[in-house]
This record gives structure tokens, C-alpha cells and sequence, in this order.
């Protein structure tokens, strides 16, 4: 038996045909093919591929760059805790949610997320996926339930939905069981109609209690992720002082058009890229990092 896999094996190596710069030279003068040279160069060819493409998508949205590309995702995630002075009265204690603004890390990447629902732009989507641009979308039902099948062709080029209540409230002014309600219940409509039941919660406004971060985690809520800026079609919005973007920063903008802008998504995706792309940031996928 290990005469016929040995007679075996030297047939195989004996079957390379000429000679050339992905081959070499074994003992006894047979040349043999390089794989890994070869699999290396095909390698560089699709990376070369991808770069042209982007370009190519670049010019066709009328980017002044090629946005830049995320880092692969960390083999260790960071740890979420919640922001100094977004916390709640026994938010340890009781293991509520961590609320950020930000993601701890040290690349240049920065996050966008998506808000509510409304404009529902089909160019949108063809623009974000031919620049491959990743983000997350927030959403309410009673935007959202204008065409469900919106959201599914989202949810089909791989954008993670994600929790912004039913109805859209200011969550502090209801009571337990009514917060728990918009919570639980818009759950309950991304599991019907896309499959999953998110574990990140986004409040409206941005506002909540005690309340309502224990309504969410008993919704199976994670974690709740604010924003740290918010971009427009025509101009940026900060929370910190120095009105700058930062590494591990949470952008925030909503599906709006021209019924709410002076301008349309394709309009803002354009202002955000310029800006992350002229000051080196990549936009990496939130999830990864969650």
C-alpha cells in the first residue's frame, strides 16, 4: 500500500508541464508548481478588483475620495460599559444595558446608524452597496410598516435591523408596562418580518430612565448604543466640545429625503464620506464590535 501512494504522489508532482516564474526546481530537476505564489497573486488580483470597483463607485456617487477600508473585525471585542453620567440609579446593580456614545478602540473607524424609517430611497441602497459602505438601522414600526419589504432588501445586502420602539415615544413619560410594550412589541415585528429579535436598542431622542432600560433588558436587550455626532444633508452636530469626530465614534443621521432636507440620503451619504474619508476614519460595522 505505501509503495502504490508513494508511486502515486510522484506521478502527481511529475505532472507539471514547462517551466515559468510560479515553478521550481526539485532535486531531481522535475519542476514543480508554486501554489502559494499563485494563490498569493490571485489574492492580489481580487484586492486589486475590489480597489477599482470602489473607485469606479466612488466617481459614479460623486465621492471626492475612495472611502477608506474598515480593519478586519478584532478578534477580541472590546468591552461596553456606559458612558460617565449616562447612568441610571443601580445600572450595575441591577445589570442594565451599557449606554455609550462611543466604541473603545484605537483604529480610525468611525460607526453609522440610521434612525426610524421614513424615506425609503431605493438609490440609497444601490449606493451604499456598490461603495460598500456598512451601517445600522434603528427602527419604528409605524414608519417601517409602509413597505416591510424595504427593509427585508436592506436586511438582504447585510445591514443589521435594530430596535427604535413602535410608535416612536418619549419613553420617561410612560408608565413600565406601556414602555415595555413599544419595546417588547417592536421586537416582536423584526422577528415576524425579518427573522431575528435585535439585542440593540436605540430610545427615542435619545431619552430613557431606569425604567426603561430595565423594560429593554427584559426584552433581551444588550446594549444601547446613543450617537456621539449626528450628520445631515448640509451640516454636522457634535456632543463633544471640540466638535470632532473620534475613533470608535457613533454617527447618527435618519431616513430622511426632501420632504425633510434640503436635499436627499444620497446628499448626506456624500457629506459623511467626504468628511470620515478627508480625516482617514473608515466606517466599520457596529455589530462587529458588539
Amino acid at each position: 500500500m505505501r509503495t502504490g501512494l508513494a508511486a502515486l504522489t510522484l506521478a502527481v508532482l511529475a505532472s507539471g508541464c514547462g517551466k515559468d516564474s510560479d515553478t521550481v526546481e526539485p532535486a531531481g530537476g522535475q519542476p514543480l508548481q508554486a501554489p502559494p505564489a499563485r494563490a498569493l497573486d490571485s489574492y492580489a488580483d481580487k484586492l486589486r478588483a475590489a480597489q477599482a470597483a470602489r473607485a469606479a463607485a466612488a466617481k459614479r456617487w460623486g465621492l471626492k475620495k475612495v472611502p477608506l477600508a474598515a480593519p478586519p473585525p478584532p478578534a477580541k471585542k472590546p468591552r461596553i460599559t456606559t458612558r460617565d453620567g449616562f447612568e441610571v440609579d443601580g445600572h450595575e446593580r441591577l445589570e442594565l444595558p451599557p449606554v455609550f456614545t462611543t466604541v473603545p478602540v484605537k483604529e480610525k473607524v468611525v460607526f453609522l446608524t440610521i434612525d426610524d424609517g421614513a424615506e425609503k430611497d431605493p438609490e440609497f441602497l444601490r449606493m451604499m452597496t456598490e461603495l460598500k459602505v456598512p451601517y445600522s438601522a434603528f427602527l419604528s414600526d409605524y414608519l417601517v410598516e409602509e413597505d416591510y419589504g424595504y427593509f427585508k432588501d436592506m436586511q438582504k445586502r447585510g445591514v443589521a435591523l435594530h430596535n427604535h420602539t413602535l410608535h416612536h415615544p418619549y419613553l420617561p413619560a410612560l408608565s413600565r408596562s406601556k414602555q415595555t410594550r413599544e419595546i417588547c412589541g417592536m421586537q416582536d415585528v423584526i422577528e415576524k418580518h425579518y427573522g431575528t429579535r435585535p439585542v440593540l436598542f436605540r430610545p427615542p431622542y435619545g431619552n430613557y430612565d431606569r425604567t426603561t432600560l430595565r423594560a429593554a433588558k427584559s426584552c433581551g436587550i444588550t446594549h444601547v448604543p446613543l450617537w456621539n455626532a449626528e450628520v445631515f444633508v448640509d451640516h454636522w452636530e457634535y456632543r463633544e466640545w471640540d466638535r470632532e469626530i473620534h475613533p470608535g465614534d457613533i454617527v447618527l443621521t435618519h431616513f430622511r429625503g426632501r420632504d425633510d432636507w434640503d436635499g436627499t440620503m444620497r446628499d448626506m451619504v456624500r457629506r459623511f464620506l467626504d468628511k470620515v474619508t478627508a480625516e482617514g476614519y473608515a466606517v466599520a460595522r457596529l455589530e462587529d464590535y458588539l
